[in-house]
C-alpha cells in the first residue's frame, strides 16, 4: 500500500493509526493492521470504502453481518456481469457486420441505427448468437443461394408471373426455409421485414440490383405467402 493511501483512510476515519512517535509520524498497531487487512479485503471485492466504513461501524469483529452487504454485491456484480456479457456479444455482432458491409463507417453507422430501432437487444442477441452457431460457412452459402433465389424470382416478377404459381411458391417455400435458421422467433422475422418495409431503400443500396425492383421483389413474395 501506498503512504498516501494510508494517509486517506486516516482522514476519512477509516484505518486510523493509534499511535504516534516521538517525532509525530503514526504508528499501527497489531489491532489496526487487523482493521487495515478487513478494508483492503472488502475493498478487493469491490466495496465503495462508505460501504466498508458502515458495515465495520455496525460490527467489526463480527463475520457474519457482513453478510447482507456481500449479497447485494454479489447481486450487483452478477448484474454488471450480464450487462457486460450483453455488451461483449454486441461489439462481437457490430464486428461481424463490419466485416460484411461494403460500404464506409458512415454508411455502417446509419444502417447500424436502423438496425437497433427496430430490434430489440434480446433479438439481437439471438441474430448474434445464430449467427455464431451457424458459422461464416454457412452463412456465405446461403447469402449465394439467396442472391440465387432473387434473380430467379425478379425474372418472375417481370413476367408477371402469377403468385399462385406453383414453381414461384416453391421459390418462395426456399427462401424462407433459406431465412429460417437465421432467426429463433417470429418476432425477428416481423421485425427484420419491418425494417426493410421502413428503410428498403438504404437497405438495397449497396446490393446489385435496384431499389425500386427489390422493393416489387418484396411485395411480390409477399403476395405468393398469401
Amino acid at each position: 500500500m501506498t503512504v498516501r493511501t494510508l494517509h486517506h483512510y486516516d482522514e476519512i476515519g477509516l484505518v486510523t493509526a493509534s499511535e504516534r512517535t516521538a517525532a509525530g509520524h503514526r504508528r499501527y498497531t497489531r489491532e489496526d493492521v487487523r482493521r487495515l487487512y478487513r478494508v483492503r479485503t472488502l475493498r478487493s471485492l469491490g466495496l465503495s470504502l462508505e460501504e466498508i466504513a458502515a458495515a465495520l461501524a455496525a460490527a467489526p469483529d463480527d463475520a457474519s453481518a457482513l453478510r447482507p452487504l456481500l449479497t447485494a454485491q454479489l447481486r450487483a456484480l452478477e448484474e454488471q456481469a450480464e450487462r457486460l456479457r450483453h455488451l461483449t456479444g454486441h461489439v462481437a455482432g457490430l464486428l461481424d457486420r463490419l466485416d460484411d458491409a461494403p460500404f464506409d463507417a458512415g454508411r455502417f453507422l446509419e444502417v447500424l441505427s436502423m438496425f437497433e430501432s427496430h430490434f430489440t437487444e434480446a433479438q439481437r442477441e439471438q441474430l448474434a448468437r445464430r449467427r455464431a452457431e451457424l458459422g461464416p460457412e454457412r452463412i456465405e452459402e446461403a447469402k449465394s443461394r439467396w442472391a440465387e433465389l432473387v434473380g430467379e424470382l425478379l425474372g418472375d416478377v417481370e413476367a408477371g408471373t402469377p403468385a399462385d404459381d406453383p414453381h414461384v411458391r416453391d421459390l418462395v417455400r426456399q427462401w424462407d426455409e433459406l431465412a429460417a435458421p437465421f432467426h429463433e422467433t417470429e418476432q425477428t422475422k416481423t421485425a427484420a421485414r419491418q425494417l426493410w418495409q421502413d428503410h428498403g431503400d438504404e437497405l438495397a443500396a449497396p446490393l446489385p440490383w435496384p431499389a425500386d425492383r427489390l422493393r416489387a421483389l418484396m411485395s411480390y413474395v409477399d403476395s405468393v405467402r398469401g
